[in-house]
């Protein structure tokens, strides 16, 4: 199965349909009348579909089981054809398409099951997906393109030249994903002036995302957060609670980890964990959704 581990959990919405078509108009009758011999149409398709969604990942080799949180089915006649619609909902890592068109396509077929003693014509079209929400894609342009960014390595041991960098490179490589163009990248010791110099520096320059790893933990060399905090204009303790939080998720010493976030004027700081896997577990954790802080600077609203 594909790996979902490193997303984060949204609402998903999807809508899929199935339309049924019977060949004469009293078959329509008898289901609204409720006269069909194997009972009443609607509401036994109804079931059936409901099990349908719930049952998906046990017939779907590569579909995750996720916990549906909300179905509705719904019908709608046309003439002879009736419309299937079904909305199902969650709140998880994956969306819920696939769900939602199996839940159509056993709604169609327990329906085809129950009036084929009356109506040898019966035909299944047309089983799609007719929206989804949620996921990546629909945020994907809420996100300005023109951003720049530094990355700060903070680090006496690697800017010393005894270990590599790899926090700081896997940063670089999420941003590049996000399409954030790479203004610097540097290797400092933990040093609160020259912190706090560099980030003073990337702000004048104009560096819309200026973020350190490293130096965020207890030691005694951990400066990083007294660095910055005094720079800081405002913080923005979601952004800090988010990152821990997906953090603590995944291993528990993550509360242990002093993320900041917050911005000077118009540039976001932000300072994350030094080991590889707590800078990259932070960026997944925020990115690409952090972005949209930069439409809300210049103005935007929210929606």
């Amino acid at each position: 199965m594909v790996d979902i581990t490193h997303k984060n959990n949204t609402l998903r919405t999807a809508v899929a349909q199935a339309i049924v078509k019977v060949s004469r108009q009293e078959t329509i009758d008898a289901i609204n009348n409720k006269t069909v011999p194997k009972g009443d149409v609607f509401a036994m398709s109804k079931a059936a579909g409901l099990l349908g969604v719930k049952k998906t990942s046990d017939l779907l080799p590569d579909c995750h089981p996720l916990p549906i949180e909300y179905t509705a089915i719904e019908y709608v006649i046309d003439g002879l054809e009736i419309k299937v619609l079904i909305t199902v909902k969650t709140i998880y890592k994956t969306g819920v398409e696939v769900e939602a068109m199996h839940g159509a396509s056993i709604v169609a077929l327990n329906m085809y099951d129950m009036l084929k003693p009356i109506d040898k014509g019966i035909e299944i079209h047309h089983i799609k997906l007719i929206e989804k929400k949620g996921g990546k894609s629909s945020f994907k342009d809420k996100f300005r393109r023109d951003l720049k960014a530094a990355v700060i390595v903070c680090s006496d041991s690697i800017s010393e030249g005894k270990k590599e960098d790899k926090a700081g490179k896997a940063i670089i490589a999420k941003l590049e994903a996000c399409e954030v163009a790479i203004h610097d990248y540097s290797i400092i010791p933990d040093e609160k002036a020259i912190i706090q110099e560099k980030a003073k520096h990337y702000q004048e320059q104009g560096v819309d995302l200026i973020i350190y790893t490293g130096g965020t933990g207890l030691s005694q060399r951990d400066v990083t957060p007294e660095a910055l905090k005094p720079l800081l204009d405002r913080t923005i303790p979601g952004v800090e609670e988010a990152i821990r939080k997906y953090g603590q998720d995944r291993m528990p010493y993550a509360m242990l980890s002093r993320s900041v976030a917050g911005t000077i004027k118009n540039s976001l700081v932000l300072a994350l964990p030094g080991s590889t896997n707590g800078a990259r577990e932070s960026m997944d954790a925020i990115f690409p959704s952090l972005l949209h802080v930069f439409r809300i600077l210049k103005g935007a609203r929210h929606d």
